[in-house]
């Protein structure tokens, strides 16, 4: 059987690994743009901050390492035709000045495209000094830049966003975050929980604006300022961490169907073409407390996709499952994270609901070092969890974790509050924080049924 994988990120890369695991004579062939591959995206506003010391840090494997296991990368190529009728690609390599077409045959062709960065269309966005944050390469470029600058505007207040201005402060340039919305991470955190994120960023310098869109950046050849709303803000290097759109120019031109977000796929991460799979980024999938179509631009979906779409190229069956998008991150000394819905968006797809939240201590009160941490608990007018905050400067990720079983499980609050949990006083409280803010959801529940 031979395989073709068309993008080198986490979902094609894992997929060609998986494929290899349950089929030991398969032909696989990787095509990718990136001259690197295996590489953490995420690890890139790290590296800038220097909690990871250089990006050949973040580089787990180079493409020969992959003969190995006998699993071909190209690199550097761009596939240009899919002749699906002929089970065929036809791809260049880019480095190649002649640009002589080349050929591959495939009995399994998967999309794992991913998705590309999105710029507003204002001007001044193609001066120098303005970057995405998307590839390794852009990490490069940044930090080359960045090391002769002096103030930078990041334009976005998502994770990534906020995660490299953190980075560049660190760095020892003056930053300034733009968001169009009213708060920071819109997607991840009601805007209690992110007034507490945004606390500690403001804290740690750097200033953020909401609720205003960025009208031009400024300059003659390079990156002068930038107007966020009528405000001017003097600038040297400018961040566009405006979101990511899913890459689906190829799979419409195959054909495959296309949903509200991106590439429509079955439970066995199938196109609406047979023998054609997609994967990661540019694939839309179901919300599991809402039903609906949704995006899933992580890594860990990514990864899970990668499995199943394997499993079912090489003749075994494994099902995709809806998604509750588990999001963790960590800038400075504080994390936060999110599991489900939060209470915005469940009031936007007509869920009623109530939360409970709590402001409680990682360790024993009395132990040193304890630290404060805020959980929100999200429920529906059942009682069923279907979604938590929590924000804290340690142990948020496996809390994140234990919620996302909860929720899948349909646990309610009231059974939350009655299960059982680990105590000693160096990692918790006798009742965990996320058994408090359960508690105190149970009692506006009853409050409501009185």
């Amino acid at each position: 059987m031979k395989v073709i994988i068309i993008g080198g990120g986490a979902g094609g890369l894992s997929t060609a690994s998986n494929i290899r695991k349950y089929d030991a004579k398969a032909k696989i062939t990787v095509i990718t743009r990136d001259k690197h591959v295996a590489y953490s995206p995420c690890a890139i506003p790290y590296v800038l901050s220097g909690d990871v010391k250089n990006f050949n840090d973040i580089i787990m494997h180079q493409p020969e390492e992959y003969l190995d296991r006998n699993i071909t990368v190209l690199t550097e190529a761009e596939v240009l035709e899919v002749e699906k009728e002929q089970n065929k690609i036809k791809y260049i390599l880019m480095n190649d000045k002649k640009r002589h077409e080349r050929e591959l045959e495939y009995d399994r062709l998967v999309i794992a495209t991913g998705g590309a960065p999105f710029i507003p269309p204002v001007k001044g966005a193609n001066l120098k000094g303005v970057f995405t944050i998307h590839t390794i390469d852009d990490g490069f470029k940044i930090k080359k830049w960045a090391n002769k600058s002096q103030t930078a505007v990041v334009v976005g207040a998502g994770l990534i966003g906020l995660e490299t201005a953190y980075g560049l402060k660190k760095m020892g340039l003056e930053v300034v975050v733009g968001e169009l919305v009213s708060q920071i991470v819109p997607r991840l955190l009601d805007p209690d929980m992110a007034r507490l994120v945004q606390n500690y960023l403001e804290k740690e310098g750097i200033r953020v604006i909401l609720g205003n869109s960025i009208e031009q950046v400024m300059g003659t050849h390079k990156v002068e300022g930038v107007q966020i709303g009528n405000e001017i803000i003097k600038a040297d290097l400018v961040i566009m961490a405006t979101g990511i759109r899913p890459e689906t120019h190829l799979a419409e031109y195959i054909g495959c169907e296309l949903g509200k977000w991106a590439i429509k796929v079955n439970e066995k991460m199938e196109t609406s073409i047979p023998g054609i799979y997609a994967v990661g980024d540019c694939v839309e999938v179901t919300d599991a407390i809402t039903g609906h179509p949704t995006q899933s631009p992580l890594g860990s979906t990514a990864v899970r996709q990668a499995k199943i779409a394997a499993k079912n190229i090489a003749g075994q069956f494994a099902q995709a499952k809806p998604v509750l998008n588990a999001t963790v991150a960590k800038i400075g000394e504080l994390e936060f994270g999110a599991v489900g819905l939060t209470k915005t968006v469940a009031i936007y797809n007509g869920i009623f609901v109530i939360s409970g939240k709590k402001r409680a201590l990682t360790k024993a009160r009395y132990y040193p070092g304890a630290k404060r941490i805020d959980v929100k608990m999200v429920c529906n007018l059942q009682g069923r969890i279907i979604g938590c905050q929590i924000v804290a400067e340690e142990r948020v990720a496996e809390r994140v974790d234990t919620m996302a079983l909860a929720i899948a499980k349909k646990v309610t609050c009231n059974e939350l509050v009655n299960m059982e949990f680990s105590y000693a006083p160096p990692v918790s409280m006798v009742i965990d924080p996320i058994i408090l803010a359960a508690e105190n959801a149970c009692e506006k529940l009853k409050e409501i049924g009185e």
